[in-house]
């Protein structure tokens, strides 16, 4: 840390708390359902200062605990005599241990740092980071077993467990300390206030939900979803059953459609939301089987109303934490916490879910978006000056690239909103080396969440396919065989012509983007001399070394045991290892080129919440939006505060055109219009 750190003390700490495997453990309830349980007992807590001048232990060495055992009766006196508003707490899975000290005992510790969240950076998210492993993989003696479960003891314990406890509470704190004094060399300050700015989020709750309008909104999807059933005659079960909902369909004249199963090979009915078969059943001009399906989607979708009744549960309790993993995705991106059971990163725009989170009493929410933060990202990184010079002078790319894609000149988002879509989508796809295939049937189910869309005749006709092309390109086996793993519901003429249209805006996208495809291909040359075979490579602002690429923050996107293979058409294809079990992925240009794109534009996002945050509390952050709570009297002056913080030029991406959009309001699902 600087030697502006907000604390003069680092306290490790680790609580022991009560539970019973049948109904009242973390591997059934939430974290906030287990904490604001009326079951809740704390038997005590280990605690010690972390000296980090102190040596780390090495074998051979004695094991000196050095920390102290605080009963359940004591704990609230030794919380008041610290002063925490100059103390910073270190745990393992620090949300739990200072949700407790927060919720339970009054306590906001000044920094809060995590071996959880810095392993899990380091180490990899799928590898494993329990301190069990983190103990293995560091050489240090193994994390301890009580002899005495104390699983259903909730009220009170015998002393002899108790003292058992102690001791094995006690090597815990011990190996956490530990593992932090192994992770802590290097790590850069700013990830770990990143870490403390997430647990706070949770720890610290700010936001609030509306109970009567979470109420309202459960009990009009239960009229809505039980007017449909009794409309068509149907109970849940029929619908929810794919045998039954199959013999729905063909009741109505349907043969229910199917695709082939990627796990077995086999025919299998194709009745999932996200199937192009059955979005366009949905569709259908017999009302009767649009209605079904419509009814369908209704009672298998449970996610919406199962999120909504869980706001509902947290909002009886309490305030709403936010739980979210830091570098839950290997580029450093926020991912949902684990367990926590409402992911908040895919709440949908203009949800009740997302207008029923407020700011508390006399404050509002202040949201701010990065514009097109990826696409300017690769600019700079490819040095596309042309497009970069679109973005400085503050205009349309995605419908400057459909005026040309489209042959129309002076399109706008309003004149062809259709078209700028399609041209929104290739430029976000393409940009990544996908192709065509993968595009078209992406296209077919709605690409990046907008709408599907198959290309028709005319369309194809707009973009510069011909009669020829489409011969050409079914007299290709490979063409015809890749069009065959594509889910579809019209003829094979007219999924050509679809494929075609795709693989012509793709074409289109490559040939203007000259320095795009100049990039790929140094990123493709890379993975064998840098990543594989070692030899330190810098491309601006990236450092590629053996395994791992090294992002502006100073963290890295890694690929252990990075090895070439061979197809069975003899070409090389490269995989790393990528968590346990013997998993291994693929590794090419279009994959290296979006880890870093996403790993340099999270690196711009964190740098705007951290300086947001020295004024207002950051409350949260979805993908490249970020949010902050701010009094009521600052709204506006909060949100050009927060809209200036996210566009400051970075150092390390000089001349990058940085831009925000974003609002101010009460609810959350307001507060951008």
């Amino acid at each position: 840390m600087s030697n502006a750190q907000p604390f003069d003390r680092i306290i490790a700490l680790d609580f022991e708390t009560a539970w019973s495997k049948s109904e009242y453990t973390l591997s059934k309830l939430t974290t906030e359902e287990y904490v604001r349980d009326r079951r809740f007992k704390a038997w005590g807590l280990c605690w010690k200062d972390v000296d980090l001048d102190e040596p780390a232990w090495a074998p051979g060495r004695t094991v000196e605990y050095q920390s102290v055992w605080v009963r359940s009766d004591r704990i609230k006196r030794w919380a008041v005599s610290i002063d925490w508003s100059r103390t910073a707490v270190l745990a393992h899975n620090a949300q739990f241990d200072i949700t407790i000290l927060s919720w339970v005992y009054g306590v906001k510790p000044a920094f809060i740092f995590d071996t959880l969240s810095m392993a899990r950076a380091l180490r990899g998210v799928e590898v494993g980071n329990s301190l069990a492993t983190l103990a293995d993989a560091f050489g240090l003696p193994p994390k301890g077993k009580a002899v005495h479960s104390t699983d259903g003891m909730l009220d009170s314990i015998p002393f002899h467990v108790e003292q058992e406890l102690a001791d094995y509470c006690r090597h815990d704190t011990w190996l956490c300390e530990q593992i932090f004094k192994r992770l802590l060399p290097g790590y850069p300050t700013k990830e770990l206030k990143l870490i403390d700015m997430t647990l706070k989020m949770y720890t610290n709750p700010l936001l609030e939900l509306d109970i009567p309008m979470l109420e309202q909104a459960i009990e009009e999807e239960r009229e809505q979803r039980e007017s449909l059933l009794k409309k068509l005659g149907l109970v849940e079960t029929t619908l929810a059953s794919n045998p039954q909902f199959a013999e729905a369909l063909r009741a109505l004249g349907i043969d229910p459609p199917t695709k082939k199963s990627k796990t077995t090979g086999e025919e299998t009915l194709a009745l999932a939301k996200n199937d192009a078969l059955f979005q366009a059943l949905l569709n259908h001009e017999n009302e009767d089987v649009a209605l079904l399906c419509e009814a369908r989607l209704k009672v298998k979708s449970t996610s919406e109303r199962t999120r909504a009744q869980r706001f509902l549960d947290i909002a009886h309790r309490g305030p709403l934490p936010v739980p979210l993993s830091y570098y839950g995705a290997a580029t450093g991106r926020w991912t949902a916490a684990k367990g926590s059971a409402i992911n908040m990163q895919n709440l949908k725009r203009g949800s009740f879910l997302r207008k029923a989170i407020m700011a508390p009493e006399g404050y509002v929410i202040a949201v701010g978006d990065l514009s097109q933060i990826e696409p300017r990202v690769l600019a700079w990184l490819a040095d596309y000056d042309s497009l970069l010079d679109i973005f400085r002078a503050g205009g349309d790319p995605y419908a400057q690239f459909g005026a040309q894609m489209f042959s129309i000149p002076g399109m706008t988002k309003d004149s062809h909103p259709v078209e700028r879509q399609s041209a929104k989508s290739a430029l976000l796809g393409a940009g990544y080396q996908l192709g065509w295939a993968s595009f078209a049937a992406q296209l077919l189910t709605g690409f990046l969440g907008a709408p599907p869309k198959r290309y028709s005749k005319e369309e194809a006709k707009q973009l510069g396919v011909t009669g020829a092309d489409v011969q050409k390109f079914l007299s290709w086996d490979e063409n015809i065989k890749k069009m065959e793993e594509i889910p579809h519901t019209c003829t094979d003429l007219e999924l050509a012509i679809h494929c075609l249209a795709a693989k012509a805006i793709i074409d289109k996208y490559r040939a203007a983007s000259v320095p795009v495809v100049a990039f790929w291909e140094l990123m493709g040359q890379l993975i064998e001399h840098s990543l594989y075979k070692g030899k330190e490579y810098t491309h601006k602002c990236l450092t590629f070394r053996k395994g791992e690429i090294v992002l502006p923050s100073g963290m890295s996107v890694r690929y252990p045991d990075l090895r070439p293979e061979q197809d069975d058409k003899g070409r090389v294809q490269w995989t790393y290892a990528d968590g346990k079990d013997g998993k291994r992925t693929k590794l090419y240009a279009g994959k290296v080129t979006n880890n870093v794109v996403q790993g340099t534009a999270r690196c711009v996002m964190t740098d705007g919440m951290l300086r947001i945050g020295k004024r207002y509390p950051v409350c949260g952050t979805v993908h490249d939006e970020a949010l902050c709570v701010a009094p009521e009297s600052e709204a506006d002056e909060a949100k050009e505060y927060l809209l200036a913080c996210m566009t400051v030029e970075p150092k390390y991406m000089p001349g990058i055109p940085l831009a925000a959009d974003g609002g101010v309001h009460k609810r959350y699902g307001l507060a951008k219009g």
